[in-house]
């Protein structure tokens, strides 16, 4: 990955051709989403790339800015790689549930298998805003749970302008 930077001894930042990234052109799309993206199974910044071009395929989404990537220790169960997460800004058509369908289809389709909590995984989406939606369901609680306390999501979330 070109142009690491290390922030403390367990975590670095990285930024790549499309992360972090920032569409010139605005969205007549109605909701404004933040999606928690990461990932520690085979080439992750690669699949990164390419779930880039994967979502900008959709006419029902738009990529407003992603951030930069950042290289972080596994949280719960710990014995396993590193992750790489990013955050993305979307603009999108879609309602919440309808959009969390889109997201677990994504991740399906890019090898995702779910074994345990806090398993390894090829790529894991998370919807951490949904405009300011408040949602508590058996499928969805938005915001996310505890993404304030996440350095995973914290400090790529701060490199984007919401």
């Amino acid at each position: 990955m070109p142009l690491k930077h290390s922030l403390s001894e367990t975590l670095s930042v990285y930024s790549s051709k499309h992360f972090p990234w920032t569409r010139r052109k605005t969205s007549t799309h109605r909701h404004k989403v933040v999606i928690g993206v990461g990932g520690n199974v085979g080439d992750v910044q690669r699949r990164f790339e390419h779930l880039f071009f994967e979502i900008q395929k959709d006419k029902r989404v738009v990529i407003i800015q992603t951030s930069l990537i950042l290289k972080n220790p596994p949280f719960g169960f710990t014995e396993q790689e590193d992750f790489l997460n990013t955050t993305i800004l979307i603009k999108t058509s879609m309602n919440a549930k309808v959009f969390l369908d889109y997201l677990m289809r994504l991740e399906k389709k890019f090898g995702r298998k779910r074994s345990f909590a806090n398993a390894p995984r090829t790529l894991d989406l998370d919807i951490i805003f949904f405009d300011n939606l408040v949602m508590n369901t058996d499928k969805l609680t938005l915001p996310h749970p505890a993404w304030s306390e996440r350095e995973s999501v914290l400090i790529p979330l701060s490199g984007l302008r919401l």
